[in-house]
């Protein structure tokens, strides 16, 4: 009876994060470069158990921004940007400049490899990432290349924002890749990468989330019922 009792709680447990995981990626969907999260599950004895959560790096839709620094990345892998010293990995190209000349998010990340001067006009990036600006005498020069990295398992990297993502032993060590090429991803300048999460699909898997939990609630019922009952037959 105890296993029956265990077992269903442990399912109705499973389904209560299955259902958090969900909720987080509905309240993420309109983040840009936000990637949905999967909850994983093992069994264990005669229960179930969480395994841990990963991140989904299907392609978003490009949508076209109004902001003068953003950039997406049409294929696989990710910006690399830095911060105090620490790097960081994202598909979120929503940036602005600042005083020092670099492109930075909203929470204070450089992105790494360009450096736009104080005396530009106008930029310009190509689907190699490179960076080129006109400035005021009319000069047209580099400003740098945008850093993308790749990981032999993405899905392994360990999330330190709704859209950031820090390298682990799991995902494997970053690889350098140049957009532009014929097998790698391009930049699109001027646009920015929508989160990959399907409100229907969501919704279908809340549904399916509340069935199951239900399922296992009935199931602890049972159980409980069933131990009422062998207790009264023991007393009698």
């Amino acid at each position: 009876m105890n296993r029956a009792l265990a077992a269903a709680a442990s399912g109705m447990n499973a389904q209560q994060t299955n259902l958090d995981v969900v909720a987080a990626n509905l309240a993420n969907a309109d983040v840009p470069g936000f990637k949905a999260q999967v909850a994983t599950f093992g069994a264990l004895g005669a229960g179930t158990v969480q395994t841990g959560a990963h991140a989904v790096f299907a392609q978003g839709k490009l949508m076209r921004s109004g902001g003068p620094f953003d950039v997406a990345l049409d294929g696989p892998g990710l910006f690399v940007v830095e911060r105090d010293g620490k790097r960081g990995y994202t598909r979120a190209g929503s940036f602005a400049r600042s005083a020092d000349g670099s492109l930075r998010n909203d929470e204070g990340w450089r992105l790494a490899g360009v450096r736009v001067p104080s005396d530009a006009t106008t930029i310009g990036v190509d689907a190699a990432g490179r960076v080129t600006v006109t400035t005021l005498h009319g000069a047209h020069r580099g400003a740098g290349r945008i850093a993308v990295a790749a990981f032999d398992a993405p899905e392994n990297l360990r999330a330190i924002g709704s859209a950031l993502y820090a390298a682990t032993t799991a995902s494997g060590t970053p690889r350098v890749v140049h957009p532009g090429g014929a097998r790698g991803p391009a930049i699109a300048f001027g646009m920015l990468e929508r989160s990959n999460v399907s409100i229907v699909e969501a919704m279908m898997q809340i549904l399916t989330a509340q069935r199951a939990y239900e399922a296992n609630a009935k199931g602890v019922q049972a159980a409980d019922e069933m131990l009422r009952i062998a207790n009264n037959l023991q007393r009698g």
